[in-house]
């Protein structure tokens, strides 16, 4: 069976087409079962999700994140090579150890990114995640993150990754905090409410 190039006719020396990424719908699925971010908290506040089904999260996103580094890249995409390395490792880790929640940012944080408009790229600039120059999509959506202006990154392959972590991938930094629970009532008050109940 010939290749693509040799049944459309083209020739070799053509520029080399841009990584794709790879299909994350069956890790948007297996999301959906252990997000409990924003909007998506469970009823029971102490319910967690399994763990196979965190450990299949984080799983699923370092697969696709290994496709995604697919082959040897270019001079200029050695440092994102490296950090798709340290990101499938880190992922792999959390896997195997999987937390007894996800952590992630949500759905809401997501939407309220800074977006950039096309118009303030570079040619040069590239997604540290994927490794494509941003304009080479013809109507990019990239997204940059509070701990850097430089830390920007095309939406589609940030959203997974913070979807498990609320932590820049490039410096690690948290982008959000947790709110710490409520105190608990003070015992005084709840006598002095029973009495006048």
């Amino acid at each position: 069976m010939s290749s693509y190039e040799v049944e459309h006719n083209v020739p070799a020396e053509q520029k080399e087409q841009p990584r794709r990424r790879p299909d994350l719908s069956t890790f948007f699925g297996t999301l959906d079962l252990v997000d409990t971010s924003g909007s998506r908290q469970p009823q029971n506040a102490h319910s967690v999700p399994l763990p196979r089904d965190v450990s299949a999260a984080y799983r699923n996103l370092a697969n696709a994140f290994d496709m995604m580094r697919g082959g040897g890249g270019t001079a200029t995409e050695e440092g994102h090579e490296g950090l798709l390395e340290q990101l499938v490792e880190s992922l792999m880790q959390s896997a195997e150890h999987p937390p007894a929640e996800v952590q992630g940012v949500s759905d809401e944080f997501i939407e309220q990114l800074e977006r950039v408009p096309k118009k303030n790229l570079k040619a040069d600039q590239t997604c540290p995640i994927c490794s494509n120059p941003f304009l080479e999509d013809p109507h990019p959506l990239v997204v940059r993150l509070s701990c850097h202006k430089d830390h920007m990154f095309d939406l589609e392959c940030i959203q997974p990754w913070l979807k498990l972590n609320p932590s820049c991938p490039l410096d690690r930094k948290m982008l959000v905090t947790k709110k710490p629970p409520p105190p608990p009532p003070d015992e005084e008050e709840a006598d002095y409410d029973e009495m006048y109940a």
